[in-house]
């Protein structure tokens, strides 16, 4: 009888202490506020949203029960994020999640105390978001992007699809440090293949017509980085270019969806994803410096067959073999 009693005992405390983490991963869970800085567009960016809502929510934060989002949108024109984030820091919010390099720099400049997560950004260190991936510091943390390394593989990606490339126009925001980073990228990969690189100024929406008519002659192909403005205006920049009759290639998967030829790059669903994690962490008590910046993990070619039949473009079968996504 004590034998059957101490078996039970023991079975009691080893369901407690089973119970245990869920219990007190519970109580932490209190409610929480984040404020969700975009630099474009509610619309635009409503898939990445969506991904990093439905993560927190798997982690056990649900919009409503134990958790607000503070939501503003720039809509594509940096100037507002200045702003945008200073209301958020006013709202005293948790954590401030952002994204692509204007984003965290004016989450960073608003607040030195509320916890900043960057779910992309191009080149992090080299545009002072943070002092390095290992060890970021101070309370910026996230996941890089990695697209100014990724520029020459892009230039060799188009040079397939476009065999005799000799004249490259960029199609960009220069005050965005990302841009200034990743054109510099492109134009040394651009040295050693013989291709010339030239800048077309994209501040506002209303740069982009004006843009267009000025490399008219100048351009066999067009490549287009991954900025606010460009990713809120990417069903007018894809119509302008097949228009032209010029091949693009951009930064992420949404551009191709929306009428581009291709893309390369990091999977950006995937990375606001996995910045929901890094909240988590946060708001369950780890300080975001102590936290080491994330690389990406899936980078996407993405072919659009039919834009390339209405520019009279073959695809390679070796490069369709290589898609990870073909649109049709």
């Amino acid at each position: 009888m004590v034998n059957l009693r101490r078996r039970e005992f023991v079975t009691l405390l080893g369901g407690a202490a089973a119970a245990w983490p869920l219990a007190v991963r519970a109580q932490q869970a209190k409610a929480a506020t984040i404020g969700l800085l975009g630099t474009g567009s509610a619309a635009a960016q409503s898939q990445w949203t969506a991904t990093f809502v439905q993560r927190m929510r798997e982690l056990g934060w649900v919009e409503g029960r134990n958790l607000a989002i503070e939501y503003r949108w720039a809509d594509g024109r940096t100037e507002r994020l200045s702003e945008l984030a200073n209301q958020l820091v006013r709202l005293k919010v948790d954590v401030i999640v952002t994204h692509n390099t204007p984003g965290p720099l004016a989450a960073k400049q608003a607040t030195s105390t509320i916890p900043i997560v960057f779910a992309t950004a191009g080149d992090p260190v080299g545009t002072g978001i943070v002092a390095s991936l290992a060890r970021p510091g101070g309370n910026v943390t996230g996941l890089s992007s990695q697209t100014p390394d990724v520029a020459g593989k892009r230039l060799e990606l188009l040079r397939e699809i476009v065999p005799g490339l000799r004249q490259l126009a960029v199609l960009a925001d220069t005050d965005n440090p990302f841009v200034k980073l990743d054109v510099s990228h492109l134009r040394q990969a651009g040295a050693g293949l013989g291709v010339e690189v030239a800048m077309f100024e994209m501040r506002r929406g209303e740069d982009i017509d004006p843009a267009f008519e000025a490399l008219k002659g100048r351009a066999q192909a067009l490549y287009v980085p991954a900025t606010p403005i460009a990713v809120v205006n990417r069903v007018r920049i894809n119509t302008l270019a097949l228009a032209a009759h010029v091949p693009t290639m951009l930064g992420v998967r949404e551009y191709v969806e929306a009428g581009g030829l291709m893309s390369y790059g990091p999977n950006f669903p995937d990375l606001f994803r996995r910045a929901a994690d890094f909240v988590d962490k946060i708001l369950r008590g780890t300080k975001p410096g102590d936290l080491p910046v994330e690389q990406p993990t899936k980078f996407d070619l993405v072919i659009n067959i039919t834009t390339a039949k209405a520019l009279g473009l073959e695809v390679p079968p070796t490069l369709l073999a290589r898609a990870d996504e073909v649109i049709e």
